[in-house]
């Protein structure tokens, strides 16, 4: 209620979360240069207007793009401090837009966890080490992964070495590979669970089952004699960060499900014809 006028004369995209905001736009001249202070200083005199003042100290400017000017910024008489990384809503965003850092974090926080599960819990029960891991554990690697998923190869590993070590855990049979060990527990790697999380996400958004757009993300493909209803098209990528994005990513393995997996109306449904397709 407070917060809701405050993009009012904003020229860039303003992104509001309760009490987190952010301010982006595109700068290529001068002239965009002078629009995103224009938008900074109305943010700065709303607040002062409302007695409601920005943290400056926690507020920051990170440039994105190879030719990024990477010009400074402030508010009232502040100028903003540049990073080359940010944490957004539980989230560390790169300027380069790679999720490494991002990985890291979520690994620690979930190797400290199945260490306070090893210690504190003296059953080696497998049913009941398996509901803590899923319960604490694993969530802390799942966290809005849409919008970090890695595509680098180690960074794909180092997650996966978190549940590798999971598993070992809770299987006794220690010459047992890691595939036989996750099959035992009923399992997939993380990888497979990040790619169902993707084709879940893209049902909720096609089928409006969400508050969001679906032409922000996906262009539709067209009727055709061949495929699903819900065929996507994929644009082209000169980067791999673009090729790698949730929208373009997911294509090529949503277009291949077959009707009956993609007629489903609501989320359960999929899931299930998902799981067993």
């Amino acid at each position: 209620i407070f917060i809701n006028d405050i993009d009012e004369s904003i020229i860039g995209r303003l992104l509001k979360f309760a009490d987190d905001t952010k301010l982006a736009g595109v700068v290529m001249t001068e002239d965009d240069v002078t629009k995103m202070q224009d938008d900074l200083n109305r943010l700065y005199q709303w607040s002062v207007d409302w007695q409601m003042l920005f943290n400056l100290d926690k507020c920051k400017t990170i440039h994105f793009g190879f030719n990024n000017r990477k010009v400074s910024y402030s508010m009232g008489n502040n100028v903003l401090e540049s990073v080359t990384e940010e944490r957004d809503l539980g989230v560390i965003i790169h300027q380069s837009l790679k999720s490494s850092s991002q990985c890291i974090k979520a690994v620690k926080s979930a190797n400290a966890t199945l260490g306070m599960i090893k210690r504190t819990f003296i059953t080696r029960n497998k049913t009941t080490l398996l509901q803590l891991y899923r319960a604490l554990a694993r969530p802390k690697l799942e966290y809005c992964v849409q919008a970090w998923r890695p595509f680098l190869q180690r960074d794909i590993d180092l997650l996966e070495k978190v549940q590798r070590r999971a598993t070992r855990l809770m299987v006794d049979n220690k010459i047992w590979s890691y595939e036989e060990r996750l099959k035992s527990l009923n399992l997939t790697t993380l990888e497979t669970s990040r790619l169902r999380g993707d084709l879940i996400e893209t049902f909720k958004i096609l089928r409006k089952l969400e508050d969001t757009e679906s032409s922000l993300y996906f262009k539709m493909s067209g009727t055709g004699l061949r495929g699903h209803s819900l065929k996507l098209y994929k644009e082209q990528a000169r980067l791999d960060v673009r090729k790698y994005f949730f929208s373009q990513r997911v294509v090529d393995t949503w277009n291949a499900l077959p009707e009956i997996v993609i007629e489903c109306t609501n989320v359960n449904n999929f899931k299930n014809k998902l799981d067993r397709y």
